[in-house]
């Protein structure tokens, strides 16, 4: 406190009755309790729907860190663009995973599945551009356009290197330049940030990653949930 305002504070406090010093105090900390933890909504595939059942998975880490309310609606298996009705009606589409709400900050990632189930991992140009183009239009841009419409705070996280590619060889190329567009996107977009969950994972660190060697260990996502709320913090 300076000086300026100590001596505001002496000339101000005599005039104050007993009464209305209490209820100043009851205000100020009636305004304190009053403020709202974080509403965050988290949507994607398996690595945020990884522990989920337990509650050590990345957006609870994340919650806990920043005192949040968090609703983790990622499922496992879901591509970011899946249009049939099944997938749609059963969340493996990422964006119907949404649900409009008074959230502060979506968390989202997906994009592997789609690699996975439309070109195998190979030759993945086409389903690279229809997610993400060169010139950053395409489905993502256009959903991502839609959450920060919502007026919440946007956080795309991205994958990290594995251990293990099991199912996912040949992906890795592809991965790396969505999430290199999606980075760009995020630096051209007020609202919308780009957390790179590989700056926290060493594949070289075998306890940081779950029994298939894909997904995080407990250890892993608590690394990556502490570092996105490090990022949002920021």
């Amino acid at each position: 406190m300076n000086e300026v305002l100590r001596s505001g504070l002496r000339m101000r406090l005599p005039y104050l009755t007993p009464m209305r010093l209490l209820v100043l105090v009851f205000w100020m900390l009636a305004g304190a309790v009053s403020a709202e933890p974080l509403r965050v909504l988290a949507i994607g595939d398996s690595i945020l729907a990884w522990h989920k059942w337990t509650g050590r998975d990345i957006p609870s880490v994340m919650g806990d860190r920043l005192n949040a309310q968090v609703q983790n609606s990622a499922v496992a298996g879901a591509r970011f663009s899946n249009d049939s009705s099944f997938g749609r009606a059963t969340g493996f589409d990422v964006r119907a995973q949404y649900r409009a709400g008074a959230w502060d900050v979506i968390l989202i990632n997906g994009g592997a599945n789609d690699f996975l189930s439309d070109c195998r991992c190979s030759a993945c140009d086409a389903v690279l551009d229809g997610l993400i183009a060169p010139d950053l239009t395409g489905e993502v841009p256009a959903f991502l356009a839609r959450l920060r419409q919502s007026g919440a705070r946007v956080i795309w996280m991205g994958y990290y290197a594995s251990p293990r590619s099991g199912p996912f060889v040949g992906c890795r190329p592809y991965l790396v330049e969505y999430d290199a567009r999606l980075a760009r996107l995020a630096d051209a977009t007020p609202g919308l940030r780009f957390v790179d969950s590989e700056d926290v994972m060493d594949p070289s660190v075998r306890s940081q990653y779950a029994f298939d060697g894909i997904h995080p260990s407990p250890s892993g996502a608590r690394r990556i949930g502490t570092y996105l709320a490090q990022s949002l913090a920021r």
